[in-house]
């Protein structure tokens, strides 16, 4: 693993999402398949991608308002954001609080 610092800032962010609530699993083999990471709170349902570190586009996360109603096309997205792997987690881990 490089020790450049935007690899230390990525490895921070994911586990400071972590230490929020998201559990991850790989979604393909091997050390550096993508990862996909979900969140549930009593308010929403925040899903978040890995795809990648650099490429723009390669990481994506959406926050859905959590609802006990049965609603066309899913529950309504809040918020979604899409770029890098530190735009994507700094977004998840500084503006979607875990409530």
């Amino acid at each position: 693993m490089s020790d450049s610092p935007d690899v230390r800032a990525a490895m921070w962010l994911l586990d400071a999402a972590k230490a929020q609530g998201f559990r991850f699993e790989r979604i393909a083999p091997g050390p550096d398949g993508p990862l996909r990471g979900v969140r549930e709170t009593a308010r929403f349902a925040d899903v978040l991608y890995i795809g990648g570190m650099w490429a723009p586009g390669s990481c994506t996360a959406v926050r859905r308002r959590r609802s006990g109603l049965i609603l066309p096309g899913g529950p309504p997205v809040i918020d979604q954001i899409t770029g890098n792997a530190i735009t994507v987690l700094n977004t998840v881990v500084s503006s979607w609080p875990p409530t």
